[in-house]
C-alpha cells in the first residue's frame, strides 16, 4: 500500500526509496555526532578549568574563540561545500571536529597549556560550524525528496547525541578519566561513524545550479552573491523566527536552573531536574513535529509553538506554584523546539541558493547563542533572571508575528 500524499509537501524522489531512506540516516547520525561532540566538551569544562587553573573570565575567552570558529565556519560552509560537494565536505568538518576535540583534550591534561585548548576550540568551532549548514541544506534536499516534514526530528537526533554526549561526560568524569582520554576516544569515534555515515549521503551536489556555478564563478562573484540573500526581506523574517526561538533555547540551557534556584529559591537539585524537564520537552517537540507540520502547515505549528512558548514563559517568570511553573517550563520548551529546525527548512526552500540562504538565517540564529548568555547574565545582575527573561519573551513575540514568513513555497506544495 503506498504512503499517503504529504498536503503540504509533493513527492518529488528521484532516487530509490531504498538509497533516500539511507541518506535520511545518515543526515541523522550526523546531526547526532555534532550534538554528541558539543556536549563532550560542555561536559569537561569544569575539569578543563580545574586542570588549567583558570578563572571564570579566562573560561570565558576560551568559549569565545569556539564562538569566533563558528562564525567563521558559517561563512565559509557554502564555499566548501561548492568546492567540495555534501559528502567530501561534511567528511571535512567532522574530521575538524574529531582534531579540534583532540587538540583540546591535549592541552587540558596531556600537555596542560590554555593555548593549545584555545586553538583546538577554534578548529572545533569552525568545524561544527560549517557542519550546521551542511547538514541542514542536506537535511532540507532529503526532506524535499521524501515529501514529508523529517527536520525537527533531525534536530532531535542532535538533542539525543547531546543527551548522550553529557551522560558519557558525566560517567567519565566519576571515574576520572583524564580529559585526553575521553577526548581522544571521542574524537575516534566521531571520525570512525563520520567515515560511515558520509558513505550514504549522495556524492553529486544536490543544489546543482548554485554548486555547479561557484567553482567557476571568481570568489568576488561568489562572495557578492552571498551579500545579495540578506536583501530578501522574507529570509530576513525567516532569520526572526530562528532568532527568536533560538534565544528561547539557548536561555534556557543558560539560565533555567539557576533561574529555578535564585529566582524562584528551590534548590539546586531541583533546578536541575526542571532543567532536565525543559530538553526533554524540546526532544518531544521535534520528534512530533515534522508530521504536526505535515498536517497543518509550518505557518499553524509555528503560530502555536510561539503562543506556547509565551504561556510558559510568562507562567514560569510569574508564578510562585512549583507545578505551574514546571507546566510552563513544558510549554516553554515545546514551544521553543521547532523554530530553528524549520526556519532552515525554510530558508533552502530555494534549492539554488540553499547554502548561502541556510547561512545567513544560520548566522541570525547563531546571534542568539552569542549574545543570549551575556546579556541575560548583565540584565539578570541588574533586575534579577526572572526579569531579565522578559526579553526573551519579546522576541519570541517577533517570532510569531514573522511566522508567515516560512510558508511552504510553491514546489512543496501539492
Amino acid at each position: 500500500m503506498s504512503e499517503p500524499t504529504n498536503p503540504h509537501t509533493a513527492p518529488v524522489a528521484l532516487r530509490p526509496r531504498r538509497e533516500l531512506l539511507a541518506w535520511r540516516n545518515a543526515i541523522f547520525v550526523i546531526f547526532a555526532l555534532s550534538g554528541l561532540s558539543i556536549a563532550t566538551w560542555v561536559a569537561r569544562i569544569p575539569a578543563i578549568r580545574d586542570n588549567l587553573e583558570l578563572t571564570t573570565g579566562a573560561v570565558g575567552l576560551l568559549i569565545l574563540g569556539m564562538s569566533i570558529g563558528s562564525i567563521l565556519g558559517l561563512v565559509a560552509s557554502q564555499h566548501l561545500l561548492a568546492r567540495l560537494g555534501p559528502r567530501h565536505g561534511m567528511q571535512l568538518t567532522l574530521g575538524l571536529v574529531a582534531t579540534g576535540l583532540l587538540l583540546i583534550g591535549i592541552g587540558a591534561s596531556l600537555v596542560p597549556l590554555e593555548g593549545i585548548v584555545l586553538v583546538g576550540l577554534i578548529i572545533f568551532g569552525f568545524g561544527n560550524g560549517a557542519l550546521d549548514v551542511m547538514m541542514n541544506v542536506e537535511g532540507a534536499a532529503a526532506e524535499q525528496e521524501l515529501g514529508k516534514t523529517v527536520m525537527p526530528l533531525m534536530h532531535a537526533c542532535f538533542s539525543f547525541g547531546t543527551v548522550a554526549g553529557a551522560g558519557l561526560g558525566a560517567l567519565a568524569s566519576a571515574a576520572g578519566l583524564e580529559v585526553f582520554w575521553h577526548a581522544l576516544v571521542m574524537a575516534v569515534v566521531i571520525a570512525i561513524v563520520a567515515v560511515v555515515a558520509v558513505r550514504f549521503v549522495p556524492a553529486e551536489q544536490m543544489v546543482a545550479d548554485e554548486l555547479d556555478d561557484a567553482p567557476k564563478s571568481p570568489w568576488q562573484d561568489r562572495l557578492r552573491e552571498s551579500l545579495s540573500v540578506w536583501a530578501d526581506g522574507r529570509l530576513i523574517l525567516i532569520g526572526v523566527i530562528m532568532l527568536g526561538m533560538a534565544f528561547a533555547e539557548g536561555s534556557a540551557n543558560d539560565w533555567l536552573a539557576l533561574a529555578v534556584v535564585d529566582g524562584h529559591e528551590q534548590s539546586n537539585t531541583t533546578g536541575a531536574l526542571v532543567y532536565g524537564v525543559f530538553v526533554t520537552a524540546m526532544t518531544v517537540g521535534r520528534i512530533v513535529g515534522g508530521p504536526l507540520i505535515d498536517r497543518f502547515g509550518r505557518v499553524p505549528v509555528l503560530q502555536v509553538s510561539a503562543g506556547a512558548a509565551i504561556a510558559g514563559l510568562v507562567l514560569f517568570i510569574l508564578t510562585p506554584v512549583t507545578g505551574l511553573m514546571v507546566l510552563g517550563t513544558v510549554l516553554w520548551g515545546l514551544g521553543a523546539s521547532l523554530g530553528f529546525p524549520v526556519g532552515m527548512s525554510a530558508a533552502a526552500d530555494d534549492s539554488k541558493r540553499a547554502a548561502a540562504r541556510v547561512s545567513a538565517v544560520a548566522m541570525i540564529g547563531y546571534c542568539a547563542f552569542l549574545v543570549g548568555p551575556p546579556l541575560i547574565g548583565i540584565l539578570g545582575d541588574a533586575i534579577g533572571l526572572l526579569n531579565a527573561l522578559f526579553v526573551v519573551l519579546v522576541l519570541i513575540v517577533f517570532a510569531g508575528l514573522a511566522s508567515p514568513a516560512a510558508r511552504e513555497s510553491s514546489r512543496r506544495k501539492r
